[in-house]
């Protein structure tokens, strides 16, 4: 396993990758702006997470055995995953904002090339003053927004809700694209108020359902920790 915290990510134009690593977690890592495009070779790697980084999109690599990752999503989405990642079971969204529009197209982004994902975590973060919820509404509400079936997802929890348009449109969007979801596990923010938890359970339990063994998971509040 390889672990980077606080530094300056940068090889030499002639660097081939880590071989044989597995697992890379990478903390406030900085990819600099001279890496050229080079793609960095990770032909063994299973689980990745990118936490605090900057300049991800400069992390180009090439990681065909992908299983997990977990992204920090307040950063730009990386460009490396615009392609079909066939392995990819697991996926985590960390402070994701439905109030920012490259967020939501990215993680729809890679939803549709990820076709055989099966567990998908996303934890939401309190909307600010510059949140656009109109903006990503019409978006998720958009024919194309997800024009794929994700025939393989079995799990999704959302948490840190605070039962805003958006966050509702994107779980229609999800039980309505997964016909094999068996748990929609929701958790709403510990600062919700009780009236603001039941609406969002009473707007979810109305939405329809591709899969029929779909169940509905309401959890207790969890304070917001990103």
């Amino acid at each position: 396993m390889l672990r980077l915290y606080n530094c300056i990510f940068k090889p030499p134009l002639e660097f081939q990758g880590f071989l044989n690593l597995e697992d890379i977690h990478l903390n406030s890592v900085y990819f600099g702006d001279n890496l050229g495009g080079n793609i960095i070779n990770l032909p063994c790697l299973k689980k990745l997470i990118l936490d605090k980084c900057n300049n991800v999109n400069n992390f180009n690599i090439k990681a065909e055995k992908l299983q997990s990752l977990k992204f920090l999503a307040a950063q730009k989405f990386p460009k490396w995953l615009p392609h079909s990642v066939k392995r990819l079971r697991q996926l985590e969204f960390l402070s994701f904002s439905f109030g920012d529009l490259d967020q939501v197209q990215g993680a729809l982004c890679m939803l549709r090339n990820s076709p055989n994902l099966k567990e998908l975590r996303l934890t939401h973060m309190q909307l600010g003053h510059e949140a656009d919820l109109e903006l990503t509404s019409n978006y998720l509400e958009s024919p194309h927004c997800l024009n794929q079936t994700l025939f393989m997802l079995q799990t999704v929890e959302m948490i840190s809700l605070e039962g805003s348009r958006p966050e509702l449109l994107f779980i229609k969007l999800l039980l309505d694209h997964s016909p094999r979801l068996e748990n929609m596990i929701i958790r709403p923010r510990a600062t919700a108020d009780a009236q603001k938890v039941l609406n969002i359970a009473k707007a979810v339990m109305l939405f329809p359902r591709a899969s029929a063994k779909a169940k509905m998971v309401y959890m207790d509040p969890q304070p917001y920790i990103y």
